[in-house]
């Protein structure tokens, strides 16, 4: 995983007063947890603009003027309601053989057929997953390659799965997914729909078409009912003799 630089200053004062002190100096007071004590320290604020605004993953080393290096993980941040300007971070202390837990990003690769093809939608269900691994073992970001993806296909978190690392959700929890569009799902339902009052009109005008003579068993007319002329012999029985 890269890296960022934090050049920090130890503070003697902690408080309320010294925060607010730090932060009309431009600066921001933090603290790394996970040593033998939490180390209150002091930093830039436009030294966390690569840490803080932005969706890859880093791991930190602080560096102290006495030349001490700190290899730490964001843990928390805090900002202004209204400003938005950083009020407080907290690291976690990095140690070479402890498993830390962390949020990666995910990061989409290649073309989905069912999207490409099929007119499908591509669902990000989970931009983000927590994993648990060595310092060393901590990826840039977990890579979901929906390449191979048609309509209804998805990618879950046993897809995202490495020996290195282990990612702290369901194995059936859903990354992303290749679905109908609402657009075209709509379309589809009224296409049904009026193939359906298509197929009920023509039943009912089955239904409504009546025999024309009466005690015809089949409800075909009797030949040569359809021109209108009656049949030979007038309809009309005849005696002979």
């Amino acid at each position: 995983m890269k890296s960022i630089t934090i050049n920090g200053s130890k503070r003697e004062h902690v408080g309320k007063a010294a925060a607010k002190a730090l932060r009309n100096a431009g600066k921001v007071p933090c603290v790394i947890y996970g040593g033998e004590k939490p180390l209150h320290f002091s930093a830039d604020e436009l030294s966390f603009s690569k840490l803080v605004y932005t969706s890859d993953a880093h791991t930190v080393v602080i560096a102290f003027e006495d030349g001490n290096k700190i290899d730490a993980v964001l843990q928390d941040i805090q900002f202004h309601p209204v400003s938005d300007k950083i009020l407080h971070i907290d690291f976690f202390q990095l140690h070479e053989g402890k498993e830390i837990n962390m949020i990666i990003p995910v990061k989409v690769q290649g073309a989905a057929p069912g999207v490409r093809d099929s007119g499908g939608l591509l669902y990000r269900n989970k931009r983000k997953l927590t994993i648990r691994a060595l310092p060393k073992n901590l990826p840039d970001f977990l890579l979901a390659d929906i390449s191979t993806l048609n309509l209804n296909d998805s990618i879950t978190v046993a897809d995202l799965s490495e020996e290195t690392f282990k990612i702290l959700h369901p194995d059936d929890q859903v990354v992303c997914q290749v679905k109908m569009s609402r657009a075209s799902m709509s379309i589809e339902e009224a296409v049904e729909d009026e193939e359906l009052e298509e197929g009920e009109e023509g039943a009912e005008g089955a239904e409504g078409a009546k025999p024309g003579t009466e005690g015809s068993s089949d409800g075909e007319k009797p030949e040569g009912d359809s021109d209108g002329k009656k049949p030979e012999g007038g309809g009309e029985a005849k005696s002979e003799g």
